[in-house]
């Protein structure tokens, strides 16, 4: 029998809880992060499955050991991950041994569509006989917001308030996060990525709600996190060689998953976390004294965090001799990134949005630099077709239109405007009560 894995916070000053707990939660009682008391050590060389959904749940069962069963876990899989993920081999000049894992197939065409709907059927499933209300509050610097709101929009006793910052977001990203959903407010609010992550975290400490009753939506959450590990080992399965990865990065979400596959035994080179100008983490990693700084914004904006929440969880998981061996830091301008775009069109025939470009662009700064060596796989977590100005300008190609984007053109839009002030947040909260 597995053992039973609970939930602690990075702060440890609150309790150990189950998944249960902690998914719904969303943040400790000390105003903590969880992560798991234990790693299972999970024989990712000896799981093989072609099944996605299949594949994804035999690892989550290995974490969730206890509140949800082994069957229905199969189900909120299948039910979750209904959609393509691609590993693309590119080639041409320069590309060799270079996979992009295309993780935005599904309905917000954003590797967000992973984390969010599991913990959306999750929650569902283990609050059906609770008759408990729960609201979901995210901060959200462009994806986020738009996966956590489809994925829990409609569901009963669960609704979802969105922050998101003025003017720092695409046109089509924007529309997504305003499309008229049942049970989803939307605020869009008079500050950065920063100001709306921070009255996410003020809520929380100053117990807007009771702590069963407001939870959250962003990667804090670590119903976010586990399944977002599950695809590090679902491209490692389909190379030849122990791979590397390159992983576009801002608020550390996306590593982190990594990070908890590597914890359970999957072996992998290096995780290089590719920010844009945003490069605190990298920073961070030479000179741990770094002082964090508001954000500044970039082509490729859902990368846009100053002050990431998931390096608590990070220097949790490993101490800093430990975090400098598997992960290396990168720092790509605007003008890198557009250059890229453009390159990989030219030498490939690919089309990267904005995100993925700054990925494939620190791969081949790694390799000019020879610290990388054998296959490498960039996370393409956005759909190019997000970013089309951009792609566009980058290479005079537009990226093929998606039905999912044009239909929102048809759609009704609702946004509430707030100032960045905890006051106004609280107003939202008490209407949805």
């Amino acid at each position: 029998m597995s053992e039973v894995i609970q939930f602690v916070s990075t702060r440890r000053k609150s309790p150990p809880v189950d998944f249960k707990t902690a998914l719904i939660a969303g943040i400790a009682p000390d105003g903590g992060l969880y992560l798991p008391s234990g790693y299972p050590q999970i024989p990712y060389s000896t799981i093989r499955s072609s099944d996605y959904p299949l594949f994804a749940a035999d690892i989550l069962s290995r974490w969730i050991t206890d509140d949800i069963g082994r069957e229905s876990l199969a189900d909120i899989c299948k039910d979750a991950f209904d959609f393509d993920i691609r590993l693309i081999p590119l080639s041409g000049r320069n590309w060799s041994d270079c996979y992009v894992l295309e993780l935005f197939h599904g309905p917000t065409l954003s590797f967000k569509d992973f984390g969010a709907r599991f913990m959306a059927r999750a929650m569902g499933s283990l609050i059906e006989s609770d008759g408990r209300r729960i609201t979901i509050l995210v901060a959200t610097s462009g994806d986020t917001g738009s996966a956590v709101a489809d994925a829990f929009s409609g569901l009963k006793g669960i609704g979802v308030i969105l922050l998101y910052p003025k003017d720092q977001v695409s046109s089509i990203q924007e529309r997504q996060l305003t499309v008229k959903r049942t049970g989803v407010t939307a605020c869009r609010v008079d500050g950065s990525f920063d100001d709306c992550q921070q009255l996410v975290k003020s809520a929380f400490e100053a117990g807007s709600a009771s702590p069963m009753s407001l939870s959250s939506g962003n990667s804090m959450n670590i119903g976010r996190l586990l399944p977002q590990s599950v695809y590090y080992a679902w491209a490692t399965q389909m190379l030849d060689d122990r791979p590397s990865f390159c992983v576009p990065s801002g608020n550390l979400g996306n590593i982190t998953g990594g990070a908890l596959a590597v914890r359970s035994g999957l072996v992998v080179n290096r995780i290089i976390a590719a920010h844009n100008a945003n490069s605190f983490f990298p920073e961070f990693l030479i000179d741990d004294a770094t002082p964090r700084r508001e954000s500044v914004r970039t082509l490729s904006s859902a990368m846009d965090v100053g002050a990431p929440s998931n390096l608590e969880r990070l220097t949790s998981l490993f101490s800093p001799e430990e975090l400098r061996r598997l992960f290396t830091g990168i720092s790509i301008s605007d003008r890198e990134t557009t250059e890229t775009i453009k390159r990989v069109s030219d030498e490939t025939g690919y089309l990267a949005d904005p995100h993925t470009a700054v990925a494939l662009e620190g791969i081949q700064r790694m390799r000019k630099e020879q610290r990388l060596n054998g296959p490498v796989v960039a996370l393409s977590t956005a759909h190019p077709a997000k970013f089309s100005d951009t792609v566009q300008m980058a290479t005079g190609r537009n990226p093929a239109a998606s039905a999912k984007l044009s239909s929102l053109k048809d759609m009704t839009t609702a946004v509430v405007d707030i100032p960045a002030t905890q006051s106004a947040l609280r107003s939202i909260l008490d209407e949805s009560k």
